[in-house]
């Protein structure tokens, strides 16, 4: 059976902080207020892995009242979450995700940004060319068109290796 999951993340973006995103550092004046790095991309990605797997949020693993949890690499969250997708019996068959920023455009840096994931995630059955990553701004309306915020939206599909 396959099994669907979605997960969307959001940060108010702020100054002196990076804007850090699919394990990328992006151009900015302006990065995510987060406990974490606050990576967007792998916070959705995390949420919609648990959400097939029925599993909880990110929040449930890595509460960000924990400290140990101040400033870390948001591909530890990913890192970590890979031994429940493995127990499941699942692999992963493609992932969809969409960024919400009005600057600086993404598009150069989806490359490497889709590198990343695969390297985190290819063991998973993941193939790079399942990995699709889109930009979009919000045409100046709301806190992410006013360049006060970033989301991410990501959709996974799970499968079973027996069933394929």
């Amino acid at each position: 059976m396959d099994k669907v999951g979605v997960g969307v993340d959001i940060h108010p973006l702020v100054k002196n902080r990076p804007l850090i995103i699919g394990g990328v550092t992006l151009p900015s004046k302006k990065g995510e207020k987060a406990h974490s790095d606050g990576d967007v991309l792998y916070h959705a990605l995390v949420d919609a892995l648990l959400g097939a797997l029925d599993k909880g949020s990110i929040g449930d693993y890595f509460p960000s009242s924990d400290p140990k949890y101040k400033d870390i690499d948001s591909s530890f969250f990913v890192f970590e979450i890979k031994p429940l997708v493995i127990e499941s019996g699942y692999r992963i068959a493609n992932i969809d995700a969409c960024i919400q920023l009005e600057s600086p455009m993404i598009s150069e840096y989806v490359p490497i940004m889709r590198d990343n994931i695969y390297a985190l995630l290819s063991d998973l059955g993941l193939a790079k060319e399942s990995i699709s990553i889109k930009g979009g701004t919000n045409e100046g309306i709301g806190k992410i068109g006013k360049g006060k915020a970033v989301s991410a939206i990501v959709s996974v599909l799970l499968y079973k290796e027996e069933d394929k």
